[in-house]
């Protein structure tokens, strides 16, 4: 993947001849056009009335919306991209210990042949124990899991998520989100789902401070002294982030 462009961040899409619409968290496309919709999931739910758990068909109706977000009416169908349904889960669906369980449609009387329609589906298992992944995709285990920044990757979502968490525009909505995880943690918890830290949360105040004096430096349209004033920094504090981001370029 040499680019990728994010389209829509929690994006809904509800079609008109359905009264049922879907919260897609993050809809990115890479420079093959190919198109990735990733999801957190942070509780197993299950339907009382089925006694079935609800992830797999949950799959299914998002791969369906998607792909007529996708494709324009009156369009081929061979226009349709390459497409992945990614659920990032706090838990282990299958109980396998897999970091990743992958599926693609196969035949039944013939495993060896795939159908061609270009649509994947991944749970990315955070408690997984074994399986080929890389570093990076590890260290986000051990992020989302027990918030530990291990890694540059790691150490870049942290930065964002400290900066968004200060941010005024945005703060409201990241509250409320938080609310959302927690409520579902607690749903979880009451059924014997393991506790974990919530999803998004900050190692503290101070580095959240550091991630946006070091953005408000790289802008270069803010003074010293009031970088230090907004982030409760000393100015001596961001004389260093100046310097060290003077040696970085």
């Amino acid at each position: 993947i040499a680019d990728i462009n994010y389209l829509e961040a929690e994006n809904t899409l509800d079609p008109e001849y359905t009264s049922r619409g879907i919260r897609l968290d993050i809809i990115v496309a890479d420079d093959k056009n190919t198109h990735y919709n990733l999801e957190m999931q942070v509780k197993n739910n299950k339907n009382p009335d089925t006694d079935t758990y609800v992830l797999p068909k949950r799959s299914r109706y998002y791969q369906a919306l998607l792909d007529i977000d996708l494709l324009q009416k009156g369009q081929p169908y061979d226009l349709l991209p390459p497409t992945f349904i990614i659920f990032i889960c706090v838990f282990d669906f299958f109980e396998k210990g897999n970091y990743v369980y992958t599926f693609k449609k196969r035949c039944m009387e013939n495993l060896e042949l795939e159908l061609p329609d270009e649509a994947t589906t991944m749970l990315l298992n955070t408690k997984g124990t074994h399986g080929a992944i890389s570093q990076d995709i590890k260290s986000f285990y051990d992020y989302v899991n027990n918030h530990i920044v291990t890694t540059d990757f790691t150490k870049q979502i942290d930065d964002e998520i400290s900066y968004l968490k200060l941010d005024t525009k945005v703060r409201r909505e990241f509250m409320l989100m938080e609310a959302r995880l927690l409520d579902e943690r607690r749903e979880g918890e009451a059924v014997g789902i393991a506790k974990g830290k919530e999803i998004g949360l900050v190692e503290g105040e101070a580095n959240a401070n550091i991630a946006t004096a070091k953005r408000m430096l790289a802008k270069g349209c803010y003074s010293l002294e009031d970088i230090a004033e907004l982030t409760n920094l000393s100015l001596a504090d961001v004389e260093k982030l100046k310097e060290e981001q003077a040696e970085q370029a």
